[in-house]
């Protein structure tokens, strides 16, 4: 059996209002996802976190590569196509093109050996996982809105037991939207909070300062991710834990904010990092560390996926009778993309998601949707529909 075929799909929603953080407007979700076919007709999805339309590229440069290849041997798969990269693409968009590409082969590599992708990752350490509610963007530039009171009642409503806001506005706003939320939600409730790396180091640790006393869970990409050293520096003048690593990129990078004792919290995005198999030796080096991980899950319903299976297979404590040591990122701003793109669909239930149990990553993509939603893809089967259609 080998691998014949690879489909990549640049995926659009335009969004039916704008949202913010502290530097840019979102007013659409596009994303590339990826279908790899064996030559028995069975196939694997994978998704990438990056411009969509650069990652399309990478894969069309990396489909000579892994086509003709045995899906099982996903470990060799995956180093061809870092060499094939290395010299252009150690970071980046190419190595979010991999990472789709290798999330693709998991879940083929799945569904040929009837085996949910946790288990072939080594088993689930934990059935269910406790998500946590992203969400708390800004209407606009300036400030937040009596909306964002309801959206975080909303949440703890529907049962989450920990949101992450966004900060980046300004110290002396920030303080106070962080003040109201700790308020509106109660001191039961885990608070996180997400600057995008809007802040200078100075101004990092006077916010970290300030708001310390409002129960603060992590604080995520405080500063720009290059400043491995100011990192290490903030984790010392602060009580709040330090989050990062959505930006880096192969255990090489992850490797780096270790040395450098930058985060309390390695975050890798696994769609962009190096997929699942470069994942896994990630979280052997933070458990070689003593470092949590909790990994960035932002885009469709298959990384949401991902996440549940990488996280259901991470280290647990022996013996602990119940296992809610990790969290997984639960996006929830508009994205139909997420909501409408794979069945069956993820359903929270007492606060938590079930790893799913079945072959691969437990999905499949509805193609009428997809269909819907496409603007390019590498295959001309959809280009031609729409013009016969018009």
């Amino acid at each position: 059996m080998t691998i014949e075929k690879i489909e990549a799909f640049v995926l659009k929603d335009t969004l039916s209002k704008s949202f913010f953080f502290s530097q840019w407007e979102y007013a659409e979700r596009c994303i590339c996802v990826v279908k790899v076919t064996a030559s028995n007709g069975q196939h694997g999805w994978g998704e990438a976190y990056g411009p969509a339309t650069m990652v399309e590229a990478g894969i069309k440069l990396l489909e000579s590569t892994v086509v003709g290849e045995n899906p099982l041997e996903n470990e060799v798969i995956w180093n061809k196509m870092y060499r094939k990269t290395l010299d252009f693409s150690r970071r980046g968009v190419y190595m979010a093109s991999v990472s789709a590409i290798d999330i693709a082969i998991w879940d083929l590599k799945g569904k040929i050996l009837g085996l949910p992708v946790s288990t072939l990752l080594g088993g689930a350490h934990r059935k269910k996982i406790q998500p946590y509610a992203t969400g708390l963007y800004f209407t606009n530039h300036d400030n937040f809105s009596d909306g964002f009171v309801e959206e975080a009642k909303l949440y703890v409503s529907q049962g989450f037991k920990a949101m992450k806001m966004k900060v980046g506005l300004g110290i002396k706003e920030d303080v106070a939207n962080v003040k109201l939320i700790r308020e509106t939600i109660g001191p039961d409730i885990a608070l996180m909070v997400d600057s995008n790396h809007a802040y200078t180091f100075r101004e990092a640790v006077e916010l970290s300062r300030k708001i310390e006393k409002y129960d603060i869970g992590w604080f995520e990409e405080p500063i720009s991710p290059e400043f491995y050293e100011q990192y290490s520096e903030l984790r010392e003048k602060t009580t709040i834990p330090i989050a990062g690593g959505e930006c880096e990129y192969l255990r090489f990078g992850f490797n780096e904010l270790i040395k450098n004792k930058s985060v309390d919290i390695l975050q890798p995005d696994v769609c962009a990092s190096g997929g699942l198999t470069e994942a896994k030796r990630i979280a052997a080096l933070a458990s070689a560390n003593g470092i949590d991980l909790i990994p960035h899950t932002w885009g469709t319903s298959i990384g949401l996926h991902v996440g549940l299976h990488f996280i259901a297979n991470l280290e647990a404590i022996p013996g602990r009778m119940y296992q809610a040591d990790y969290l997984i990122e639960f996006d929830q701003t508009e994205n139909g993309l997420r909501d409408n793109l794979t069945f069956p669909k993820l359903e929270m239930k007492d606060g938590m998601l079930e790893v799913p149990n079945r072959p691969g990553l437990g999905i499949d993509v509805d193609e009428d949707v997809l269909r819907k939603y496409c603007i390019s893809s590498t295959t001309n089967e959809i280009e031609v529909e729409k013009l016969l259609n018009k």
